[in-house]
């Protein structure tokens, strides 16, 4: 099975791609969209949707997660969140596949055992469970934790 993580943002989504084969996860690749700052809300919306649909139809993932928007103390960064979220959710239901949502105590837990781990914890786990990985930045670490996160919890429900 092919999952793919995302961490959404509008100036820069991570996204990650694991397989799955019976307990044992391996890496498949992981990088980010950019958008373009000086680009509209619209434009930047579409850059975004573009970019996750080139990742779906080279990759063709078989399900999809994407971490919950957590509440920001600027309700503004707090929407635009939100809109890239929901384009990023949009992306991967529209490629017909099933779209799971975790918060990010949740993913943080799955991985490092603690709801409050720091970034550089979530990566160092990351290189202990994914061998020879090379991370394309903190968004694509955070999406691929997504997807191991989404992965762990497919098996827990058989």
């Amino acid at each position: 099975m092919i999952i793919l993580g995302i961490d959404p943002g509008l100036t820069c989504t991570g996204w990650g791609i694991v397989a799955k084969a019976g307990s044992r996860l391996s890496h498949v690749a992981n990088g980010h969209i950019r958008t373009n700052a000086k680009a509209s809300m619209a434009e930047r919306l579409v850059e975004l949707d573009a970019g996750l649909a080139a990742v779906i139809a080279e990759h063709r993932p078989d399900t999809g997660a994407v971490e919950e928007v957590f509440v920001n103390v600027n309700p503004q960064s707090t929407l635009k969140l939100g809109q890239a979220r929901g384009v990023a959710m949009l992306a991967v239901a529209r490629a017909g596949l099933s779209v799971a949502e975790y918060p990010t105590k949740v993913i943080k837990k799955a991985l490092v055992g603690t709801g409050g781990a720091e970034k550089a914890q979530i990566q160092a786990m990351l290189k202990v469970l994914l061998p020879g990985v090379t991370l394309a930045g903190e968004d694509a670490a955070d999406a691929l934790a997504v997807a191991i996160t989404h992965a762990n919890m497919i098996g827990s429900h058989r």
